[in-house]
């Protein structure tokens, strides 16, 4: 059993930047990536990034390439989201992912409980 866990969302002004972790338990060969997703109020879940353990190959959504950086560290089994230049659109609950990779949700069949992040104006 994959078990994952968030942390690090919080509040922050626009501009600001933060770092999100996901702490990862269980790894097998059914998930050999890591992805990001996020989800507004009223909004389905919406890809982020993703990365493979392997090869550190990443990906990104439109809205986050050039401003958010997936990575990883396999000794710690734990996968970051760096975060800068933060807009009040990034505001959603963020959920790191467990499984083949890509951008469907579908993919990924274990996730975390999620963190919050609220980006004001």
């Amino acid at each position: 059993q994959v078990h994952l866990v968030e942390s690090g969302g919080r509040r922050v002004q626009a501009g600001a930047s933060l770092r999100l972790s996901c702490a990862t338990s269980g790894r097998t060969i059914s998930t050999p990536a890591m992805g990001w997703f996020r989800q507004a109020p009223g909004k389905e879940r919406q890809f982020v990034a993703a990365i493979t353990w392997g090869g550190g190959s990443a990906s990104y959504a439109p809205s986050a390439a050039g401003r958010f950086t997936i990575s990883r560290v396999s000794a710690e089994n734990t996968v970051y989201l760096q975060m800068n230049s933060l807009k009040p659109e990034d505001t959603a609950v963020y959920y790191c992912a467990a499984g083949i990779g890509g951008i469907d949700t579908t993919n990924y069949a274990y996730w975390g409980q999620g963190t919050q992040v609220t980006v004001s104006s």
